[in-house]
């Protein structure tokens, strides 16, 4: 059976690359790296196709991790840049410095769960089922609930802990 990967694409696009983006925290490279996994689709026909296309940019995800690590010169350069960008939008500072700070604190967050539960928590937000997550993961199907929900209660509490105050307990 063939796979509309049209429809697929449709469907799937988006979530995808909201789940990269939390990966690579770059909105440009998390849509490229979408791209790429659509182009790698091609050449297969998996059973699942929404679980098979996560896979990939979970690994994508990781390959993109290492290379950053090698990209840590350009660091300085890509500063600068943004900070050039910022100065054209017109945009209330107070408002755009506490919008950066909350963004912050949440990557902060998310980079001190375990890979297992921002992955989890990630493919959850990006839309897929306890199933697709549970085939991708490896963990049984009844095991993503509570894994999601620790996940949940960690990421608020990490949070918390940047922001000062004890979110999970309001």
């Amino acid at each position: 059976m063939s796979t509309d990967w049209a429809e697929v694409y449709r469907t799937t696009f988006a979530d995808l690359v909201r789940f990269l983006y939390r990966k690579v925290w770059d909105e440009e490279r998390a849509r490229d790296l979408a791209q790429e996994v659509f182009v790698r689709a091609l050449d297969h026909d998996p059973e699942d196709e929404r679980a098979w296309l996560f896979t990939v940019a979970s690994n994508l995800a990781r390959d993109e991790a290492r290379t950053a690590i090698r990209r840590k010169r350009h660091l300085t350069l890509l500063k600068a840049e943004t900070e050039a960008v910022a100065t054209l939008v017109k945009e209330d500072p107070v408002d755009r410095i506490d919008r950066e700070a909350q963004a912050a604190a949440a990557r902060r967050a998310l980079d001190e769960l375990s890979e297992r539960d921002r992955d989890v928590l990630l493919m959850w937000d990006a839309g897929l089922s306890y199933t697709e997550i549970a085939k991708q993961t490896g963990l049984a199907l009844g095991a993503i609930g509570t894994t999601l929900s620790r996940a949940r209660r960690r990421l608020a509490t990490a949070y918390g802990a940047k922001e000062g105050r004890d979110v999970a307990r309001g």
